[in-house]
């Protein structure tokens, strides 16, 4: 079905009037009302008129006019109209053009020539095309180039026509001569094109014997040189690929970018040898680098992923010129660049891939960089991809990277101190570095997020005496004075905090509100924090210095329980290393000054929302833990969270070397394999490429590396029957599913005793998608069977269907017959993948995306895991929850799952159980998305398996 276009275009589709005013202006207009007749019933017959009382008037009237205009458009009506009778046959009308379609051939006009010639290559009228054949052949002679290229254009359709080598038998002869003297580059691609689809072995011979001028051939001559080489290699056996690399290699040269494009593809399809790879790559690495359109750097960079797939060692090479594309402006270039280089790491050239990043970092500090935040963010979860692969280079970036803790991107900050977190843990060598760096811009963090993961560093990892001591004196300098807010008998507002030192820009905001105290009067009580007016604050400043004062008073309790928890692991370290009990006892009555003083800014009015109680239970229960410290307690809080981190890392890098194997293939050979010994074979007249190749492909039939990876079991799944058995005319279809194509292979089996007419499968599709083109007529003989191929684009991830009849004609009843095909539903299935995303992109695409779909529980399975492992199978989506988080029974389970389309859609699913005390399960299953289809789609699919065990 079309999609519905929001321009509408008016045209009357008319009435008898209509026709007959098109009637008059042809038998009585001149030129221009002729031409404008006619454009008028050509948009009628467009819109499904017939108007067959029209034919035999544009005969009379049209045929003999010799404006240009007008013959123009009497072809195209000519090429719209129903030219056969409901048998098949020509209609005797048709007879009538032929003597004007011969003049047209014969014409002095080059034009008049050209379009007739061109109307030829749309006729399947043998009965037309007949006596039209030896004006055709004229015209490949023609001294205009114009006429030859559609003379020879007209001369492959006719050859190609069912019964066409009876109409032109010579016709590959013609072409040949024709095609060793051409000198139009047009005319030159068409003759070529139509010996590699007629005579291929002509086509071949001609490539050969001409393989030293491929190169000054002009571009659409080598690119159909190109698909000879790729169609001949397919089909035939590779007795002259040396022959055919050698002219592959001499085209990476040509000014051409779409040939040398369709070389490195040509290359790599035909040899696996490192040096063609290695010349394929720097090929594309050199396009990427040159090209300007952003498209076409995106399927330079899908090429390039694709070599490294298959090429890996070879890819390694030329990492450094794929970083290059960096320069791009595009944000999804750079992120494709990203994560092809990611792949491609190894130890000895990640030390220049992380300079070269850590070089960007630097370039996106520049204000005048577009979305720089949002490239930094790349950038930097890009560096901690190597950092945790590769550990040593950590320390060369983590102290620059340290810089964006205040970053005005939150994103890209709380990337930052996710990465300091890893790599303190990962690389003790560098913890003193890191403690001293964070402490010293601690200051400059705005985000609560980021503060609260910092406020956990400094106290897991502040181990000395002296870390300890800054981590307090720099926690309490950002919290200020205390208390937070003052209140006042005679209602006069006071400043809790006063700078040591006069404050330069600053301006101070004072809040009040009365209160009523305990015993009946009134009083004011305020809250005062400093406000920067302008940015140029000297960083020493008490101003600059209260980001934890300003989040606390703007009502985040959880930073301020994150606070107290923090200082009393301080203060409990402190007691550990320093010898002075007096020190000690100062450090944590200044802790419980802080806490207290956060619990009276929670419980007072002055805030729309008190604190929470998740949070003042957290800051009583530090406040206990320092007036009454047991050494268990001190050991949990000393060391089990260090340890629980530290499990964490370690799960977390297992899962990535799991999943790292079981994307692995493993290809084994069959007994019965062919194996060519190399080292027995003659090298006579062999260039490196062909030895490496040999070599090569000897070491893949070695190791199995030419098995196909489908299964045969996976292909007979893929069959579906389309008629019952009893049916004159028996269909099944083997549905193929690639990316943004369905191809449907149809098995046509004729099960009568008689010949079938004009068999044709209609199809007709429901949702997003499109039939590519209607499948022709065929003639089955009896018990016979035909092959059927039918294209279909995708254009969205939603479950659609296709249906339709096979309509056919026997010779004893004139009528069609009809029979109905089974419906064929397209699963969402094929579309999505399994992939893997971080927890904070998951959370954050969770709150973005618009669509949910809420199914709810409703099965016989009454275990928790095995439901959860039913969904992950039946949706094809990937567990972001660790399996340490999943183990226990409890009774509760909540995971979250995700996957992508091939459209680049994402799919998230939340699954939320609850185990009832009779055994059964209930709960929700949440699914959301960018766009509604996947969404209900995925739902669909999600009820309608949820309720099998299998």
């Amino acid at each position: 079905m079309e999609k519905p276009c929001s321009l509408l275009v008016h045209f009357d589709k008319g009435s008898a009037a209509m026709a007959n005013e098109i009637k008059a202006d042809l038998e009585g207009g001149d030129g221009p009302a002729k031409a404008d007749a006619m454009r008028r019933a050509i948009s009628l017959l467009l819109n499904g008129e017939t108007l067959p009382q029209l034919f035999i008037t544009i005969v009379r009237y049209v045929l003999p006019s010799e404006d240009h205009t007008v013959q123009k458009l009497l072809l195209l009506y000519l090429e719209i109209i129903d030219r056969r009778d409901p048998a098949g046959r020509a209609l005797p009308e048709m007879i009538l053009i032929c003597q004007n379609l011969r003049n047209n051939l014969q014409s002095p006009n080059e034009y008049i020539r050209g379009v007739t010639l061109r109307f030829l290559c749309r006729l399947s009228e043998p009965e037309v095309l007949e006596p039209l054949v030896p004006s055709v052949l004229a015209n490949l002679e023609h001294r205009h180039q114009f006429i030859r290229r559609h003379a020879v254009s007209a001369v492959s359709a006719i050859y190609r026509l069912p019964h066409g080598d009876q109409l032109i038998p010579d016709a590959p002869e013609f072409v040949e001569r024709m095609l060793a003297s051409e000198q139009d580059a047009s005319a030159r691609r068409n003759a070529f094109l139509m010996l590699c689809a007629c005579a291929q072995e002509r086509a071949v011979s001609y490539l050969l014997s001409n393989a030293d001028r491929v190169a000054e051939w002009p571009d659409l001559l080598q690119m159909a040189v190109l698909d000879l080489i790729r169609k001949v290699c397919r089909s035939q056996n590779r007795a002259n690929k040396g022959r055919y690399i050698t002219i592959i290699t001499s085209l990476l040269s040509a000014p051409s970018t779409a040939v040398v494009y369709e070389c490195a593809g040509a290359l790599v399809s035909l040899s696996s040898a490192p040096t063609a790879v290695r010349a394929a790559a720097n090929t594309y690495c050199q396009l990427l680098s040159s090209q300007s359109d952003n498209n076409v750097k995106l399927i330079l960079l899908d090429r390039l992923n694709e070599l490294r797939t298959l090429h890996r060692d070879v890819m390694v090479g030329v990492v450094m010129d794929v970083l290059r594309a960096l320069a791009s402006p595009n944000l999804d270039v750079k992120r494709k660049v990203l994560d092809l280089v990611l792949d491609l790491l190894t130890p000895r050239n990640v030390e220049e891939v992380v300079l070269y990043l850590k070089k960007e970092v630097v370039k996106t500090q520049a204000g005048d960089l577009e979305k720089g935040g949002e490239y930094r963010q790349m950038l930097v979860q890009t560096i901690h991809a190597c950092a945790v692969e590769y550990p040593e280079v950590a320390g060369s970036v983590v102290h620059l990277l340290m810089d964006f803790l205040g970053d005005t991107n939150v994103a890209a900050a709380v990337d930052v101190v996710l990465f300091v977190r890893e790599i303190i843990e990962t690389n003790p060598k560098l913890r003193v570095s890191m403690i001293q760096r964070l402490i010293d811009t601690f200051y400059q963090i705005r985000a609560s997020r980021v503060c609260s993961c910092a406020l956990w560093i400094l106290g897991e990892y502040s181990l000395s005496l002296s870390e300890v001591e800054s981590a307090i004196a720099t926690i309490k300098q950002c919290l200020g004075d205390l208390p937070f807010y003052t209140v006042s008998d005679e209602g006069e507002t006071t400043d809790s905090t006063k700078p040591a030192q006069p404050v330069v820009n600053s301006v101070t905001v004072s809040s009040r509100r009365p209160v009523v105290l305990a015993d009946g009067t009134y009083a004011t009580q305020s809250a005062a924090t400093e406000t920067i007016s302008t940015p140029s604050i000297a960083p020493g400043s008490l101003s600059s210095t209260l980001n934890l004062r300003s989040l606390i008073l703007s009502g985040d309790f959880f930073l301020a329980a994150v606070v107290a928890c923090t200082l009393s692991k301080l203060v409990l370290r402190l007691e550990e290393v320093q010898p002075s009990k007096v020190e000690s006892n100062k450090a944590c009555t200044g802790a419980l000054l802080i806490m207290t003083s956060i619990l009276q800014l929670g419980q007072s009015s002055y805030l729309p929302h008190p604190i929470d109680n998740d949070s003042y239970d957290r800051i009583v229960l530090c406040v206990r833990l320092l007036c009454n410290t047991g050494d268990d307690v001190r050991k949990i809080w000393l060391q089990s969270c260090r340890q629980s981190f530290a499990k964490m890392l370690a799960e977390k890098q297992f899962r990535e070397t799991e999943e790292m194997k079981a994307k692995a293939q493993i290809s084994h050979a069959q007994p019965d394999d062919l194996i060519d010994f190399y080292h027995l074979k003659s090298r006579k007249g062999m260039s490196q490429l062909e030895l490496e190749d040999e070599v090569h492909d000897d070491l893949k039939a070695a190791t199995g590396g030419f098995t196909k990876d489908a299964d045969d079991a996976n292909k007979l799944n893929r069959i579906l029957q389309l008629t019952g058995f009893s049916d004159p005319v028996y269909a099944e279809a083997f549905v193929t599913v690639h990316h943004y194509d369905i191809v449907l292979d149809v098995t046509v089996i004729n099960r009568t005793k008689e010949t079938l007419q004009n068999l044709c499968l209609e199809l007709a599709t429901m949702g997003d998608l499109k039939l590519v083109d209607r499948p022709q007529n065929y003639t089955l003989a009896p018990e016979s069977s035909k092959q059927i191929r039918a294209n279909i684009k995708v254009s969205s991830t939603e479950t659609g269907v296709i249906f339709g009849n096979i309509v056919y004609e026997t010779s004893n009843v004139m009528e069609r017959s009809v029979v109905v095909l089974n419906d064929i539903h397209i699963d969402i299935m094929d579309y999505i993948s399994p992939a893997t995303c971080a927890d904070v992109t998951f959370r954050n695409m969770w709150a973005e995306f618009e669509w949910e779909n809420k199914v709810a529980v409703n099965t016989v399975i009454q275990d928790e895991k095995e439901f959860l492992n039913h969904i992950i199978k039946s949706t094809n989506m990937k567990c972001l929850t660790p399996p340490s988080a999943l183990d226990g029974e409890c009774g509760f389970l909540a995971a979250n799952l995700y996957a992508k389309s091939v459209f680049g859609e994402d799919a998230l699913v939340n699954i939320s159980i609850e185990k009832q005390l009779d055994g059964k399960l209930s709960g929700y299953i949440r699914i959301r998305s960018k766009t509604q289809g996947i969404a209900l789609s995925l739902g669909d699919k999600i009820t309608l398996k949820q309720k099998g065990g299998s």
